[in-house]
């Protein structure tokens, strides 16, 4: 009888772990089933975030190409940022104003009629005006990037043409100005028709060359002052400028902002769609990277034959000719710009 009730127990058991093993294996396979719905789930989401996504890209690729190539490169940047009002700079106006209360009117004039080397003005003074220019251009960006920068879904990625053409727009005022401080005659900033002069646009492109760092434009930049300094023809300047040696450093900064700008624009449209996030690095990336930028431009503008009297050419600028013996190249389409879908 005890034999009996010890197979009873057993058996019991038995059953007992069977039945534990079977809620196990069901409760796994239920896991697993809702593992699988969740990474589904996950997926759907993904991909919908991604069809999302595509079409406001597509929308500020479209808003951005303003020389309507079909691409998006750095003309539309310097096109969207010369539209913005108060981008233009007239030299004549700025030098005035920088210098009347601190110059004689003679000098001041002096410095208009040739530039600020030719008028004798310290080179200190002009290093002061050129801190007060970074410090307000910088101050004005980064205000203007956390404003346009707050967040609003994806719906509020039609504000990114907005944020480039501000940014850059307060960078090519900058430039404007430290050029003229630093010797260079007037840029040709306005609009003839629906079209800024071509050596215009490539001279703001080196600008921006130097700005970010580009290899060669420096030294592009350098071999426009010297010419500018010695009396080199204006016709064979704008033809080094459009065509010539320049031309080739140009293209290379045009290639290199092409990537950039895939991906400012790319990042913008993620940017807006994060709550809480946009304005914050807006204003912060900005504001930090701003001065940088500028401040390699004044290195550079710092040290040429229209702003240092005791300038000596470099063995890299000098490869730069600008005279009536230069081989001119073919304007070239491929400028490394974003194709639009």
């Amino acid at each position: 009888m005890e034999d009996d009730q010890n197979r009873s127990e057993q058996a019991s058991e038995k059953q007992k772990k069977t039945s534990v093993m079977e809620l196990v294996g069901k409760a796994g396979k239920a896991t697993s089933d809702a593992a699988q719905l969740v990474g589904e789930g996950y997926a759907a989401l993904a991909e919908k975030t991604k069809l999302l996504a595509q079409k406001p890209q597509q929308a500020v690729l479209k808003a951005v190409d303003q020389n309507g190539n079909g691409k998006v490169d750095i003309e539309d940047v310097i096109i969207m940022g010369l539209k913005v009002p108060g981008i233009r700079v007239d030299r004549a106006q700025f030098l005035q104003k920088e210098f009347q209360p601190r110059l004689p009117k003679k000098v001041i004039d002096d410095a208009i009629a040739f530039n600020p080397l030719h008028a004798q003005i310290p080179s200190d003074l002009i290093e002061q005006v050129a801190d007060e220019v970074i410090k307000y251009e910088r101050n004005c960006v980064s205000g203007i990037a956390a404003m346009l920068g707050m967040p609003g879904g994806i719906a509020m990625a039609a504000t990114i043409p907005a944020d480039i053409a501000q940014y850059y727009g307060y960078m090519l005022r900058a430039a404007q100005k430290l050029m003229y401080l630093y010797g260079f005659p007037d840029i040709a900033v306005e609009e003839k028709g629906q079209k800024f002069d071509t050596a215009t646009m490539n001279t703001l492109i080196i600008c921006l060359g130097v700005m970010y760092g580009v290899a060669g434009a420096n030294n592009a930049l350098k071999a426009m002052a010297k010419a500018l300094a010695t009396g080199v023809e204006k016709q064979l300047l704008r033809r080094a400028i459009t065509k010539g040696t320049v031309y080739t450093i140009t293209r290379k900064v045009a290639k290199w902002f092409g990537v950039k700008m895939t991906k400012q624009l790319f990042a913008g449209v993620i940017k807006k769609a994060i709550p809480l996030v946009g304005g914050v690095i807006g204003g912060g990336i900005t504001f930090v990277a701003f001065k940088p930028c500028c401040d390699k431009l004044r290195a550079t503008l710092q040290d040429t034959m229209l702003s240092n009297p005791h300038y000596c050419p470099t063995k890299e600028e000098d490869q730069f000719v600008i005279s009536d013996e230069e081989t001119f190249v073919e304007a070239e389409t491929e400028d490394g710009g974003v194709t639009l879908p």
